[in-house]
């Protein structure tokens, strides 16, 4: 796993760029939209998995993403090993899954926080519940603040049925500002 340089600017903010009204600033970066996904991952030993919002595609060729995890967080503990991940693409429908991912996970058989899984052909889980998932690499990594943005190779990709993606806004829950 590579790890990726932040920029010098990050490190040396102008003194008035700190300065932002926290209230304010909470309120524009909640306007930005997410969908809601279950992210996650096994080594030999454990699996973990936690819902996430803050993931994007980052380039077609060769097809990357990005995401947020939690630092401290099982799922995070995975990942930096460089274990391969599985992101669960949420139907909107399935509110009640990603409430479950909220929580520290409890793998039991073929289930993690209740929910049965397969192994898909990297050795990451992949809930059986969710219309779509795709499963992925990690190739770097950036850490900052609270998080660590993990970039990952797309390499296998699950359709199981057709349907619209849960969307945060929709929940009425915010994870953001």
């Amino acid at each position: 796993m590579t790890a990726l340089k932040a920029a010098p600017n990050l490190q040396n903010r102008p003194k008035g760029v700190a300065a932002v009204e926290q209230q304010i600033r909470k309120q524009v970066l909640r306007k930005l939209t997410y969908g809601l996904y279950v992210v996650t991952a096994m080594n030999e030993s454990q699996a973990a998995g936690g819902t996430i919002n803050w993931l994007s595609q980052a380039s077609f060729q060769p097809p990357l993403i990005m995401l947020a995890v939690k630092k401290g967080s099982n799922l995070h503990k995975l990942l930096e090993q460089g274990a391969p991940l599985a992101v669960n693409i949420l139907g909107a429908d399935q509110k009640e899954v990603a409430e479950a991912f909220f929580r520290p996970s409890q793998r039991e058989g073929n289930t993690i926080n209740g929910y049965p899984f397969r192994v898909g052909v990297t050795g990451a889980p992949i809930l059986d519940a969710v219309p779509a998932a795709f499963e992925a690499l990690i190739v770097g990594s950036l850490p900052g603040g609270d998080h660590t943005i993990f970039v990952a190779e797309v390499v296998e990709a699950h359709l199981h049925r057709d349907a619209p993606p849960l969307e945060m806004w929709d929940t009425g829950w915010f994870y953001g500002g």
